[in-house]
């Protein structure tokens, strides 16, 4: 018998304190940390792998019917910021599943949490089963939420962006019903389900499918002529909510264009235009599935000063689990948002670690000089201006904000963009592509594991791929 059998405790807590789950949680990290030492840095493929690799991609490919933008399979191992591929390949990953894996590959830690999580009754928690870190987690998401003034009392959990987004999408239609439009950003991305992709401003992304929504696009921010940017955002504003109104029910505002390109707005853009919505009874909604974490507070909203005027906000991502915040004056009736699966445990007590990572390990500071997020941000922009000092024209910005870092590369047109990418991964350091016209190449650094050294030896491999695209271009 275990020596904390203790009658006053739950069979439950005796077992996630039985002395056995500490000492098997000790020899596992143990035994991840020793073999994922070696993975310290990048190495090409292993030759006598490397066909064996191929055909498994193409047959992965043939079953999904579609190629994959990378031909990346991992091993199921890494360390920190390095992955392993089942080619024998190691990369410098950048940008992490698009944003998701906020302390990297194989992380000791989150493997004692997915052992944590194994041991939890239900491995999908949801609408009739919740654990009691889904109540932790959704408490400290509206702790930091709050902490500057907003009124985001409260949070439902769910399993993706999306459907955080489509959440957010029903909470605002059922308040400010019969109002139906919306109004979002040129060069918008919103997601992939049926509604989202028509409020997406990309019309290869809605092809053959049905009209669910009635978006009215706005410019976006424009950081070359802030004074005037706005004045042409809020004169189409203005000429919309007189040709219909009443019916817009919906302000959708990306605070960093995430897909778009890496714009970010300003305070003064986003607090006019939210203040306006506000005074005319639409919902102001941030969309933060990428944004979360990315600046020096928790939420971007807080960066730009929004606390007072945001009614929903939407996270994921980085978080594993995504959310949906909400004030009391947009509290859903019964029935509006149910879900059988809200997230699986290991994702929720992922998210809970990460959150609590992020808090602890400074990178969430009023003062931005003394936040770890930008001061990696800095480190990583000054060697991308270096790169474009040494070679004129080949690297433009750079853009975007924190943890997110982007630039235009050569002439910024989508098959460079492309290019560049593939070069980049082919030598090992993993990025993806942005915006539209221009397309731009970006990274979303693991922020609980990336070093100073790892971005200097990013800008090193974009260095010399640089260097041998314009070598190129001049022969």
């Amino acid at each position: 018998m275990p020596e904390n059998h203790a009658p006053n405790l739950l069979a439950a807590q005796r077992l996630a304190h039985d002395p056995r789950i500490a000492h098997a949680k000790e020899l596992l990290t143990q035994v991840v940390r020793d073999h994922q030492q070696e993975l310290n840095q990048v190495r090409p493929p292993r030759p006598e792998l490397t066909a064996g690799y191929a055909e498994k991609v193409a047959k992965f490919e043939g079953l999904r019917g579609g190629s994959l933008y990378f031909p990346y399979l991992s091993a199921g191992l890494g360390n920190g910021p390095y992955v392993e591929l089942a080619d024998g390949s190691v990369k410098l990953d950048l940008i992490t599943g698009i944003g998701v894996h906020g302390m990297g590959h194989s992380n000791p830690e989150l493997v004692s949490t997915g052992i944590d999580a194994v041991l939890c009754d239900t491995v999908m928690q949801g609408n009739l089963q919740q654990n009691e870190p889904s109540v932790e987690l959704t408490e400290l998401l509206v702790k930091l939420a709050t902490e500057s003034g907003s009124d985001l009392q409260h949070c439902v959990l769910t399993t993706s962006g999306a459907m955080a987004n489509e959440n957010a999408l029903k909470i605002a239609f059922q308040k400010n019903a019969p109002a139906q439009r919306v109004f979002a950003f040129e060069n918008c991305f919103c997601g992939r389900s049926i509604a989202l992709s028509n409020m997406t401003d990309r019309p290869n992304y809605r092809v053959g499918l049905p009209v669910t929504t009635t978006v009215d696009y706005l410019p976006f921010y424009d950081y070359r002529d802030p004074a005037g940017s706005l004045k042409r955002t809020m004169a189409i504003f203005e000429k919309q909510v007189a040709r219909y109104p009443k019916q817009h029910a919906i302000l959708w505002m990306e605070l960093i264009a995430g897909e778009g390109g890496y714009y970010a707005g300003s305070r003064e853009f986003f607090q006019t235009l939210a203040g306006r919505a506000r005074e005319l009874g639409i919902a102001v909604i941030c969309d933060e599935v990428q944004t979360f974490s990315r600046t020096h507070r928790p939420y971007a909203f807080q960066y730009f000063e929004l606390d007072s005027l945001v009614d929903i906000v939407t996270i994921g991502k980085i978080t594993q689990v995504c959310a949906t915040l909400f004030t009391s004056d947009y509290k859903p009736k019964p029935g509006l948002v149910s879900q059988t699966f809200t997230g699986n445990s290991a994702s929720i007590l992922a998210g809970l670690k990460i959150v609590r990572g992020l808090v602890e390990r400074g990178h969430f500071t009023r003062d931005p000089s003394s936040s770890k997020t930008m001061q990696l941000h800095d480190l990583f922009v000054g060697g991308i201006r270096a790169i474009e000092a040494k070679y004129p024209g080949s690297l433009q910005g750079p853009y975007g904000l924190g943890g997110m870092v982007g630039f235009t590369p050569f002439d910024g047109s989508a098959a460079v963009a492309k290019e560049l990418t593939m070069k980049l991964y082919e030598a090992g350091l993993m990025g993806f592509i942005a915006g539209d016209a221009p397309s731009r190449v970006r990274f979303l650094m693991p922020l609980l594991v990336t070093q100073p050294h790892h971005i200097q030896e990013a800008c090193g491999i974009l260095e010399n791929v640089v260097a041998q695209m314009v070598a190129g271009r001049r022969g």
